[in-house]
């Protein structure tokens, strides 16, 4: 059985100890002879196995991700073991203060994300069933959480939130069903450009900005398959920016939360009559925003009326 691992991934590993590479290199040769040896997990594909810290010196307790294939294994995310609560006790020290007070603000984001994408996902299922089947079910927050570990970025609860519930949209026609028919990304999609990005694997033409920011957690892009230009989730600001491999879009630059952002999706396609950003509408069960229409479709595009 082949069993690989990302340089990437390997590199962050190590820095969780000096014996975690020799651990690694164990774990492989095992899953090579056994790779079924991990639990499942909830992702596809997924499963998840234990590293004892007190087998190996210099190594803590790891929890490692890995997709099983029929010929191939690859692990996707290498993070330490949670340390167990204390008997009878709460892992926060203080009711009041510090990560409890995080942990309650982290729950009315989830909220109020689930509430907007839930109008979204309900509009789409009555008006847009085309859309609506296009959408990928949501992951497990084992998965999304093993794609942060494996970036080495911390998934902001908004984004968590959001892939919970919905993991990526395959479009109609190649076309997303978020404003200017972008598309939201897959996590399989996000990470592939992430270290592109990171790695400057991404071609480049005179005059293109060439950077990218480690806190840059790419969320939408152009349409199901090109991704030359999108929205990226900035894990440090909060807001949502935009990225053009052109330069041609760097007026459009936006100055939202992912939360506003689907709020004022849900808003527009509830009363489209006070739709300022696009004019959602409908075409063959799909929703097409005006921006994103082709000329050719303009004669049987329907906006949306109220």
């Amino acid at each position: 059985m082949d069993v690989q691992i990302e340089d990437l991934i390997r590199e962050r590993a190590g820095l969780l100890g000096d014996g975690v590479p020799y651990a690694l290199k164990v774990l492989i040769g095992q899953l090579a002879e056994d790779p079924d040896r991990g639990r499942p997990a909830s992702f596809p594909l997924g499963r998840v196995v234990l590293i004892d810290g007190e087998t190996f010196e210099d190594c803590p307790a790891l929890v490692v991700h890995y997709i099983r294939e029929p010929e191939r294994v690859q692990i996707v995310a290498v993070r330490p073991s949670p340390p167990e609560a204390p008997p009878g006790g709460d892992r926060h020290h203080d009711r009041g203060q510090g990560p409890r007070d995080e942990g309650v603000d982290e729950a009315v984001v989830v909220r109020q994300v689930e509430d907007a994408w839930g109008r979204i996902a309900a509009w789409l299922a009555a008006h847009a069933p085309a859309s609506h089947a296009a959408l990928r079910p949501g992951l497990g927050g084992e998965a999304v959480e093993a794609f942060g570990w494996g970036l080495g970025v911390r998934i902001p609860a908004e984004l968590r939130a959001l892939w919970r519930l919905v993991a990526g949209d395959d479009g109609v026609g190649w076309a997303g069903c978020l404003p200017g028919n972008t598309a939201l990304m897959s996590l399989e999609q996000a990470g592939c450009h992430y270290r592109e990005r990171m790695r400057g694997l991404v071609p480049v033409r005179e005059g293109e900005d060439a950077r990218w920011r480690a806190s840059w957690i790419p969320v939408i892009s152009r349409d199901v398959r090109d991704r030359t230009s999108g929205l990226y989730l900035d894990v440090e600001s909060g807001f949502l920016g935009r990225w053009s491999r052109y330069r041609d879009d760097e007026h459009l630059e936006e100055r939202d939360t992912l939360l506003t952002y689907l709020e004022d999706m849900a808003d527009m396609l509830h009363s489209p009559a006070l739709a300022v950003r696009d004019a959602p509408g409908l075409l063959d069960g799909a929703l097409v925003w005006r921006s994103g229409l082709d000329p050719a479709q303009d004669g049987v595009w329907r906006p949306l009326a109220g």
